[in-house]
């Protein structure tokens, strides 16, 4: 069967589109933390972040289907549950988030607190880190990975694992080649770049800078957000207040949903300069899914178990892998856990081929992470905020086969 699916979706996707794990699983069913196959056998999902409030949750089932029953419409009408839900969201954050713009995608959310920015300060140049991710479109492609351009200069990301601070506290100016800043846009964990333990004091001295510079700090929470830190938003754990905020999957928890967030000032500047709208976004549809989501949060405190699981896996990770010779770091930041994988401790030189074997022995094992970060050594572990200590127990138990066999 899976061999079927696999020669069907190279031949109707093109071959190159990307895969988990050298043996694909097919899922068929998800419930809370756990992933089905089309055999029914079970995995534990530590890696997917969209389903934030663990898959299938009924709560959000039934308010899908609910709104999907009554209505649902562009965003051209007034509609109660949209403005409701924008509320909500615009409150988990700092008293200057007043204001939001709506949209589907992590990369609109980025693309439109990029276009938010340059009309703002009248910019044209922004900064990123050399290993970031911030989404597909041709605009904000440009800083994946920077190398560099006229309106793009890349930072090496901040860590204190392989480089000391001071080395990489460095800042970009535009000036020499007469371009004017924009901003900063940087993920608050630095989550595509490894989750590195970013120096104390970094994140909020960057942003004094590029506002000395005449430019705005949009913090990228689309992987670091709702409750991933065991705060609310990721800037709260690396310590540094954004001027404009972008969101994107969690909140809809697969329902395509994000948001752009900043003063109401900044906000309603862009829409006079802009005229931007989304066919499908401020939709009743994601408005139900939002609310949905919100609601388990404060329900089941999800934040607060982020903070509590997350630091009860770590700690006892850190303990399996302080007798393991090929891992050199073990970071985390709530239910957000990153194992750097190297070939020695001594080198600190990125192994990622074997952070691949172990992710692909977990998975036979039932257990599903992922290897990311700047070298593709870094051992991602992100599961469903409901995630509890029962089933990190059965995941350290298994780990620790796995990383001393």
């Amino acid at each position: 069967m899976s061999q079927d699916l696999l020669e069907r979706r190279e031949q109707i996707f093109g071959r190159g589109a990307h895969l988990f794990y050298q043996k694909p699983l097919t899922i068929v069913r998800g419930e809370g933390v756990y992933l089905y196959d089309e055999n029914g056998e079970r995995f534990v999902d530590m890696y997917n972040n969209v389903p934030c409030i663990g898959h299938c949750h009924p709560h959000l089932v039934d308010a899908i289907n609910t709104q999907v029953a009554n209505l649902n419409v562009h965003n051209r009408y007034l509609h109660d549950g949209i403005l409701t839900y924008a509320e909500r969201l615009v409150a988990t954050h700092h008293d200057g988030i007043e204001s939001v713009v709506m949209s589907c995608t992590g990369t609109e959310a980025n693309e439109v607190a990029m276009l938010m920015a340059r009309t703002i300060t009248g910019g044209e140049g922004f900064i990123c880190t050399d290993a970031a991710y911030h989404g597909n479109s041709a605009a904000v492609r440009q800083l994946t990975r920077a190398r560099g351009s006229k309106n793009i200069k890349p930072i090496p990301f901040p860590e204190s694992y392989r480089c000391e601070a001071e080395d990489r506290a460095q800042y970009l100016a535009f000036k020499t080649e007469g371009v004017k800043l924009a901003g900063m846009l940087i993920c608050s964990l630095c989550a595509n770049e490894g989750l590195p333990t970013i120096p104390h004091g970094f994140m909020g001295k960057a942003a004094d800078m590029v506002r000395d510079a005449g430019g705005v700090v949009i913090a990228d929470e689309v992987q670091a957000g709702l409750g991933r830190s065991g705060n609310w938003w990721g800037y709260e754990a690396s310590d540094f207040v954004p001027d404009i905020v972008s969101m994107g999957k969690p909140l809809g928890a697969g329902v395509p949903l994000a948001a752009t967030a900043s003063s109401r000032e900044y906000v309603e500047q862009f829409r006079r300069g802009s005229g931007y709208f989304n066919t499908f976004a401020s939709s009743p549809l994601q408005a139900a899914a939002g609310n949905a989501v919100l609601d388990v949060f404060e329900s089941e405190q999800l934040v607060s178990n982020s903070a509590t699981v997350g630091t009860y896996l770590s700690e006892h990770l850190e303990k399996v892998n302080s007798r393991v010779a090929q891992i050199g770091d073990t970071r985390h930041q709530g239910l957000f856990v990153a194992i750097e994988w190297v070939e020695s401790r001594d080198t600190k030189k990125p192994d990622r081929e074997g952070a691949i074997r172990i992710v692909n022995r977990l998975k036979e094992r039932g257990f599903l992470i992922g290897n990311a970060g700047a070298f593709g050594n870094v051992l991602k572990l992100r599961p469903p905020l409901v995630f509890a200590k029962e089933h990190a127990d059965a995941f350290l138990d298994a780990y620790a086969d796995v990383v001393n066999a």
